[in-house]
Formats: C-alpha cells, sequence, structure tokens
C-alpha cells in the first residue's frame, strides 16, 4: 500500500509541476501581449509625437556611494 500511495504521489507531483510551468508559460504570453506601453511626457514634442532620436539616456557604470560605505561600516 505504500509503494502505491508513494507511485501515486509522485506521479501527481511531477504531473502538477508540468501543468503548473505550462499554465505560468501561457500566462506570462499573455500578460506580455496585452500590456500597455507608458512612456514619459518628455519624451513627446509639443505636437504628442514621439521624439526618435533627441531623447539623451544616462547609465551610471561602477558607481560607488559613500553612503553605502558608510552603511557597510557601521554593521
Amino acid at each position: 500500500m505504500l509503494a502505491i500511495t508513494l507511485v501515486f504521489s509522485s506521479m501527481f507531483f511531477i504531473i502538477s509541476i508540468i501543468v503548473g510551468g505550462i499554465l505560468g508559460w501561457i500566462f506570462n504570453e499573455y500578460v506580455k501581449s496585452n500590456q500597455q506601453h507608458y512612456l514619459h511626457p518628455e519624451m513627446f514634442d509639443n505636437n504628442g509625437n514621439i521624439i526618435p532620436d533627441e531623447v539623451i539616456a544616462f547609465r551610471f557604470e561602477g558607481y560607488d556611494s559613500e553612503e553605502d560605505d558608510e552603511c557597510d561600516e557601521k554593521v
């Protein structure tokens, strides 16, 4: 009886993992396809058209804040 319970519970576990993964994948694709993309107001010109080439983006790589260092020393 124990062997039958273990077989069926392990089969149920494996099937539930597979079905959950498939349903999660489908739901993720649904959310991605139906999600509205909002843009910041500064990305539009006076007529409401998107500015294609005058937008400036900044990325700070290797930025070290002194505040982070102070927090690490107190711990």
